[in-house]
């Protein structure tokens, strides 16, 4: 083709791309709100817009068996008595196409005065993709815009991309998204001073604990357990209200994790699982619907997800780093490096433009 299908998609849509922006971003940060909270499902924004642009409702998924964001936007229009005047539907990903725990979302939108749908990126998922298809079949056919098709809104698709990434892990490879936090002081040591449980600062404390909000499951190893008897807790924040018990994965071949310690985290509201073999872990975690974990972890056992290369990204927390810092801001910031494999769910943290990223794409 001579003419570019970027161009004409352009041509075709009839929603100002200023609106689309801001729409996407809305949508964005309304699902970016309930990570950790919708596995096995992904999290996902919708944002609804009238005739002119201007957003009418946003609308996310909150969890599994509860309606998706396209069916809460909707829900939450008619509820505002807006719903006539909605025209465009901004979704971070391709509405659903089949029917589980609820409805089709693609069946919503044809239902509703939806003419135009705009979409993050499609659906990774075989079973459940097909939604623009359905939206796009006659008769009373909507048009479908994909941000792949769009090149001047590529930082939104990537945007989307990295909300789904953990989600699309899973279903593309049967195995969870890895995430490694490790705090270092200024000497490279993981280990606090006595009578200390952390050397890290505030700043850096909450945006560890917006972590474990965001995942959902936990990794860890016995020398962890039994030095620190950690309750993985989240504090710093508020946690999802009424979240499903999350997971976590105990790494202990040698048995030597207590059996009070693993009744303790039962009743906290956790699932433990024990794996003795590291390389398993990810699609274990899998097996049990987790989409994303973290793994808070001794040096030993980092050392051995970095020698498997098991991570996806790994966020490194620097105490009194001041390379590339000025000196008075070292005095009062830690530094945030992220090594990432392309996609990247630490993007879209509210903390993100405190992140240094490294991009360590694999061949």
């Amino acid at each position: 083709m001579d003419a570019s299908p970027h161009t004409s998609m352009i041509i075709n849509a009839t929603t100002d791309p200023g609106a689309v922006r801001h729409a996407f971003r809305a949508a964005i940060d309304a699902a970016v709100a309930f990570m950790g909270a919708t596995a096995p499902n992904p999290p996902v924004g919708c944002a609804l817009l009238d005739a002119e642009g201007q957003i009418l409702v946003t609308a996310a998924h909150q969890r599994a068996g509860t309606p998706h964001a396209e069916a809460r936007a909707l829900s939450l229009a008619r509820a505002d008595g807006v719903i006539d005047r909605v025209r465009t539907a901004i979704v971070t990903l391709e509405p659903c196409n089949h029917t589980g725990r609820t409805p089709p979302c693609s069946e919503a939108l044809r239902d509703s005065p939806v003419r135009e749908v705009w979409v993050g990126v499609p659906d990774p998922h075989a079973a459940a993709a097909g939604g623009m298809a359905r939206l796009t079949a006659a008769p009373d056919a909507r048009r479908c815009i994909v941000l792949r098709d769009v090149p001047e809104l590529s930082d939104l698709r990537q945007a989307c991309e990295d909300l789904i990434a953990p989600f699309a892990r899973r279903i593309t490879d049967g195995r969870a998204w890895i995430t490694v936090k490790q705090a270092l002081d200024a000497d490279g040591s993981m280990i606090p001073p006595t009578g200390r449980t952390t050397f890290s600062r505030p700043a850096s404390l909450t945006l560890a604990h917006r972590l474990r909000r965001a995942t959902d499951a936990i990794i860890t190893g016995a020398g962890t357990v039994l030095a620190d008897h950690p309750r993985f807790t989240v504090r710093h924040l508020r946690d999802h209200d009424g979240r499903a018990p999350r997971l976590l994965v105990l790494c202990d071949r040698r048995g030597r994790v207590p059996a009070h310690y693993v009744a303790e985290m039962e009743t906290s509201g956790f699932r433990v699982l024990r794996c003795e073999t590291l390389e398993a872990v990810p699609a274990h975690l899998a097996a049990h619907g987790a989409n994303w974990a973290m793994i808070e972890a001794g040096p030993g056992l980092l050392r051995e997800v970095a020698r498997l290369g098991l991570w996806d990204d790994w966020l490194t927390i620097r105490t009194g780093a001041g390379r590339d810092m000025e000196e008075r801001d070292a005095k009062d910031r830690d530094r945030w490096e992220v090594r990432h494999r392309g996609a990247t769910p630490l993007r879209l943290l509210p903390e993100s433009r405190g992140l240094i990223f490294d991009n360590e794409r694999m061949n």
